[in-house]
């Protein structure tokens, strides 16, 4: 049979427990692949199905010029938190385009935590809002993510 996507319509729905246990190993495994997010010391603080919280210490060497966290580093944590929210039920799944807004400058030594939400989830195309926020609970900057599911399953 040839390799076709899954379809939604004929498996049975998981339990809210067998849905949570899912999400966890999906973001292990994936987590465990992801030098990117291992190198900037992002932490996975929690996980859900459509959810993921991940957080990051900012480093020296995260600084700018202007003597704030470089935007793109914010970015990044914004996105693999949306990377982990949106693979969380176990299919493959890729940005098709997201933004930024930037709304205060991070700082060295600031804890920024990345809270990623599902918004809408098609059979294909998702959308996901995430929250970047310090370790005062001021946003630093809210990110949208449009994903679209791919052949194939995480883990």
């Amino acid at each position: 049979m040839p390799d076709a996507a899954r379809d939604d319509s004929v498996v049975a729905p998981l339990t809210p427990a067998e849905a949570q246990a899912l999400a966890e190993r999906v973001a292990r495994g994936m987590f465990e692949r992801d030098r990117a997010s291992q190198v900037l010391g992002m932490r996975i603080e929690r996980v859900a199905p459509g959810f993921a919280e991940l957080s990051m210490t900012i480093r020296a060497d995260m600084v700018n010029g202007h003597g704030i966290c470089h935007g793109g580093l914010v970015f990044t944590l914004a996105d693999s938190a949306f990377a982990f929210a949106c693979n969380s039920t176990n299919f493959n799944t890729v940005a098709a385009g997201c933004s930024i807004e930037f709304l205060a400058p991070g700082r060295e030594g600031d804890v920024l935590t990345a809270t990623a939400r599902e918004r809408a989830q098609g059979r294909r195309a998702g959308v996901y809002d995430i929250d970047v926020r310090n370790q005062e609970g001021a946003t630093i900057a809210l990110f949208r993510g449009k994903s679209m599911r791919i052949k194939g399953n995480v883990v």
